[in-house]
């Protein structure tokens, strides 16, 4: 039994890491904190929703020994900073920041439409609680001269039309940050990298698109058979959390079965739906 136990705990991807993750109490921050957690890390789950992280670190960590929540709005600053220092408190350093925390905002494809002030809530939340997750990461990660800094992005920051003026901006916007801090933190041996998932079909996504059932089927129409799934982006931001992508830094990973990188309407090979 004990070489088993030995063996098991050597296949865990993340054994002796410690992960910060925001947004995590539900979505994919929630699919990804589970994984992350099986896989070996321990954890701090960040997120506003106080109730439903609690729940999710009870169901991980009964004893609290591996598995902590702290409540986090990712745009003020103060929140940002306490939960990368519990991290540390807790677990003696910080070795995977995901900044995974993120707001769609109203469909309204009208520019005219638009508000300021909706447009700044989402930038807000999207593109500065980002930056101030990776300030605050990198801050403790520095003196350990090691680190992994991931932030949830989107097909739409490689393609316009996809979404709203703000939402799109704001993951462009995440991109640049990550390709900038990535050149900046290299020298300290931290790694900065943007995970990019295509429409899962989450409720909020069904309802931000109008879709049923049979529409959320037809989004997938370039990799058959397969529905993207937030276990699919969770697996890609523990590939770039772990030592196996432990010279990819800068990288934007777009897990959308190859949407981006076909034009349906002018194409030599059949595009069926």
């Amino acid at each position: 039994m004990a070489s088993a136990s030995l063996v098991s705990s050597a296949l865990k991807r993340l054994q002796g890491k410690v992960a910060l993750v925001t947004g995590a109490a539900s979505g994919i921050g929630e699919c990804t904190a589970r994984l992350f957690s099986k896989q070996g890390a321990k954890l701090v789950i960040a997120d506003v929703q106080d109730e439903l992280g609690r729940s999710v670190c009870r169901e991980l960590d009964a004893d609290d020994a591996h598995c902590s929540f702290v409540h986090c709005d990712v745009t003020a600053e103060e929140d940002v900073q306490n939960a990368v220092n519990t991290a540390v408190s807790k677990y003696g350093k910080l070795d995977i920041m995901f900044n995974n925390a993120g707001v769609i905002g109203a469909a309204k494809p009208n520019i005219l439409d638009n508000e300021k002030s909706e447009f700044e809530k989402i930038i807000s939340v999207n593109l500065v609680g980002p930056f101030l997750g990776t300030k605050h990461a990198a801050r403790v990660m520095i003196p350990n001269r090691r680190g992994s800094i991931i932030t949830t992005a989107s097909v739409c920051s490689v393609i316009g039309g996809v979404a709203s003026h703000a939402y799109t901006s704001s993951k462009h916007g995440v991109v640049g940050l990550m390709k900038n801090t990535a050149v900046e933190l290299g020298q300290y041996g931290i790694r900065v990298n943007c995970v990019s998932p295509y429409v899962v079909a989450t409720p909020l996504a069904k309802d931000f698109f109008k879709l049923d059932d049979d529409g959320v089927y037809r989004l997938y129409s370039n990799l058959k058979e397969a529905l993207l799934k937030p276990e699919d982006v969770a697996q890609a931001a523990l590939y770039l959390a772990s030592d196996d992508s432990q010279y990819v830094s800068g990288h934007n990973l777009v897990v959308d079965g190859g949407f981006t990188v076909v034009n349906p309407g002018f194409c030599m090979f059949p595009q069926s739906v």
